[in-house]
């Protein structure tokens, strides 16, 4: 098994709070659930000060476990905002030493 970072985009009505209850219950009721947020406002930083821009259509994070990237492209299923047609990234996350 894998752990593995969905990034999930804005989408333009966003998603309604009852259909995020029932996703994250159903990823935690089948063992794949290892955490996540909302990712509000921040700021992105260097070294030398100068102002970059930060990443602001990514809107929360799920961190989930499974067997490979295919089998968590399946977990999908009623994440509402790939559901309502956005878009949603999944990353791997390298095992540490």
């Amino acid at each position: 098994m894998s752990d593995y970072i969905l990034l999930m985009h804005k989408t333009p009505d966003g998603e309604p709070a009852e259909a995020w209850d029932l996703y994250i219950a159903t990823l935690e009721q089948a063992g794949h659930l290892r955490g996540g947020s909302a990712i509000g406002d921040g700021i992105a930083c260097r070294k030398d000060r100068t102002d970059a821009a930060i990443t602001a259509h990514l809107t929360g994070f799920i961190r989930i476990e499974a067997e490979s990237l295919e089998a968590a492209r399946g977990l999908l299923a009623g994440n509402p905002v790939y559901e309502a047609g956005g878009i949603v990234e999944i990353r791997e996350l390298p095992k540490t030493s």
